[in-house]
C-alpha cells in the first residue's frame, strides 16, 4: 500500500508492525561505527533497543567493546559503558551475525569528497549494503542515514534486489541523521525533527517502531517531535539542503565582516541587529574563521555537483560562492597576522619567518576532537608554510591535529603555547580561550598581539590589558 505525501505530524498514529525477528520492539543495528553511527547505536541503547554496531575497523569494534568511545563526545563515554553492562548494546566485525541480529538496520558510513572531484564517494555505502544483503536470512528494513546524493536511496533499493534472496522482501528507506557535534547525545535523544522516506506502509510502521523510544521520551517530557513521512528523494534533500542554507548563511555574515573591515562598521553589531529580525534569527550569524567539519564543506560541494548531474547546476551556483567566502576566511587570518607582525605581503603571500606564532585551537568547533576540514588547522599549517614558528595548543584535538599536521609544534597547554610568542591566534572559540586572562598570558608572550579569529573575546579587556587587538569585521 502507497501512503500519502507528505505526511507531517507531531503525533504519529501509525499502525503497528511485528518484528520480523520476533522481538516486542525492532532489534537495530548500525552500519559504521563511526562519529554518527556510534553515537545513534549508543543512544538508541540508552532508549531501550537492543542494539547491535557493526565495523569492519578491529581495533575501534574492541575499543568500544570495551567501554571506550573513539571520539570526544560529551556524556556518550558514560552511556556506553552503562549499555554495555545493561547488556543491550554490542559490537561486532561479523556482517553475517549483523544480519542475522537486526530488523531494522541503519547505514551510517561515510561518504567522503571524491578524491577526483567534488561528488561523494558512495564506496563505503556501497560496500556496506551489498554486505548486508548477502547475509539477510528472513525480511528486514534497510535505512540510510548517511548524507548522500538525491537518487542513492533508488540505487541502494536497485543494490538490495540484486544482492539479497528475492522471496524475503527485503524494503529501503531513507531518514538522515541532524547530529550537531558536541551536542550529538541530546540531538539523537531529543531530535528537533524526524524526517523518513518510505514507499510502504511497513517500512513506515517499522521506522515508527524503531524511533517509538524518541517519541516516548518526548511525553514524559511533555514535548513533541514532529515527524515529516515523505519520498527518497525528499527525504534526501532535507539535510543536504539545510547544511547547504546553514552555510549560506555563514558565509553571507563573513561577506558583510569583508564589507564592514572595508567601511569601518562592526560586524558583531551588525548581525546582532539584524538577528533580531525574527525572519533571519541570530543563529549563524558569528562572523570569524567560517565552517569547516566533515559535513558542512564536502557536502555542500557534493550537493552543487549531483544537481549538475540531473541538470540543475544553475540553480546551486551560488553555493560555489559560499564555498569561496568560506575559504578566503582562512587567508584573511593569515593576512592580519602578517599586519600585525610588521611583515608585508608579495605575491607568494608573507614572509613570517623569524616569528614564534602561538595557535589555540586545532578543531573544527569546540566540545570535539574533529579536526577534519577544521579551519583553525588550515590556518595553522597557512602560518607555518609562511615560515612561522606554529605552537598550538586545543583542549581535545591534539593527537588528531598531530597526526593529521605533524610538522607543527603541539603543546600541553596555554601557557606553554603562548609563552615567548610574537603572535597569539585564537582559531576555535573553546571556553578556556574565551575565559583566558589577558594580564596573565601577557606577562608570558613576546608581544602583545592578538588575532580573535572568532570574535570570542572582549577586545576592551585585552586592549586595556595591552594586547593589539584584531578581530574578524570588526574596526
Amino acid at each position: 500500500m502507497t501512503i500519502p505525501y507528505p505526511n507531517t505530524q507531531p503525533v504519529p498514529a501509525i499502525a503497528a508492525v511485528t518484528p520480523p525477528s520476533g522481538a516486542s520492539r525492532p532489534r537495530v543495528t548500525f552500519l559504521g561505527t563511526g562519529y554518527l553511527g556510534a553515537t545513534y547505536a549508543i543512544c538508541y541503547a540508552e532508549l531501550g533497543y537492543e542494539v547491535l554496531g557493526f565495523d569492519v575497523d578491529a581495533d575501534k569494534i574492541a575499543k568500544l567493546n570495551a567501554g571506550e568511545v573513539p571520539i570526544h563526545e560529551p556524556g556518550l563515554d558514560e552511556l556506553l559503558r552503562r549499555n554495555l553492562a545493561a547488556g543491550r548494546l554490542r559490537f561486532s566485525t561479523d556482517i553475517a551475525e549483523t544480519a542475522d541480529f537486526g530488523d531494522v538496520h541503519f547505514i551510517c558510513v561515510g561518504t567522503p569528497q571524491r578524491a577526483d572531484g567534488m561528488g561523494a564517494d558512495l564506496s563505503y555505502v556501497e560496500a556496506s549494503v551489498t554486505g548486508l544483503a548477502q547475509h539477510l536470512t528472513r525480511k528486514a528494513l534497510i535505512v540510510g542515514k548517511s548524507t548522500v546524493p538525491v537518487g542513492t536511496a533508488e540505487w541502494v533499493e536497485q543494490l538490495v534486489g540484486k544482492h539479497s534472496p528475492a522471496d524475503l522482501g527485503v524494503e529501503v528507506a531513507w531518514s538522515p541523521e541532524f547530529l550537531q557535534e558536541g551536542f550529538a547525545v541530546d540531538d539523537v535523544l531529543r531530535p528537533n525533527r524526524i524526517v523518513v522516506g518510505v514507499k510502504s506502509e511497513w517500512a513506515n510502521g517499522m521506522l515508527y517502531a524503531a524511533h517509538k523510544g524518541v517519541f516516548d521520551l518526548a511525553a514524559t517530557e511533555d514535548r513533541e517531535v514532529p515527524l515529516v513521512v515523505t519520498d527518497f528523494a525528499t527525504a534526501e534533500l532535507v539535510k543536504v539542503a539545510a547544511n547547504a542554507f546553514l552555510a549560506t548563511k555563514i558565509s553571507f555574515i563573513n561577506a558583510m565582516a569583508e564589507v564592514c573591515e572595508a567601511s569601518g562598521g562592526d560586524v558583531t553589531q551588525l548581525a546582532k541587529a539584524i538577528g533580531y529580525d525574527p525572519r533571519i534569527g541570530n543563529r549563524f550569524l558569528q562572523a570569524g574563521l567560517g565552517f569547516g567539519g566533515a559535513c558542512l564543506p564536502k557536502d555542500i560541494r557534493a550537493f552543487q555537483a549531483r544537481a549538475q548531474e540531473l541538470g540543475a547546476g544553475e540553480a546551486l551556483r551560488f553555493l560555489h560562492e559560499v564555498d569561496l567566502i568560506n575559504l578566503r576566511r582562512r587567508t584573511r587570518v593569515l593576512n592580519l597576522a602578517a599586519d600585525l607582525l610588521g611583515r608585508r605581503s608579495g605575491p607568494a603571500g608573507p614572509d613570517l619567518s623569524g616569528t614564534r606564532v602561538a595557535v589555540l585551537g586545532a578543531t573544527f568547533k569546540p566540545n570535539t576532537d574533529d579536526v577534519r576540514d577544521a579551519p583553525a588547522l588550515a590556518v595553522a599549517a597557512l602560518l607555518h608554510k609562511a615560515g612561522a614558528d606554529v605552537h598550538v595548543y586545543d583542549p581535545e584535538g591534539m593527537e588528531n591535529a598531530r597526526r593529521a599536521v605533524p610538522e607543527l609544534t603541539y603543546e600541553p597547554d596555554i601557557s606553554t603555547a603562548v609563552t615567548d610568542a610574537d603572535l597569539v591566534c585564537v582559531l576555535t572559540e573553546w571556553a578556556d580561550f574565551r575565559n583566558a586572562d589577558p594580564g596573565l598570558l601577557g606577562d608570558l608572550v613576546a608581544g602583545r598581539r592578538i588575532v580573535d579569529a572568532r570574535n570570542c573575546l572582549d577586545p576592551a579587556l585585552w586592549t586595556q590589558a595591552g594586547w593589539e587587538y584584531r578581530g574578524m569585521g570588526r574596526p
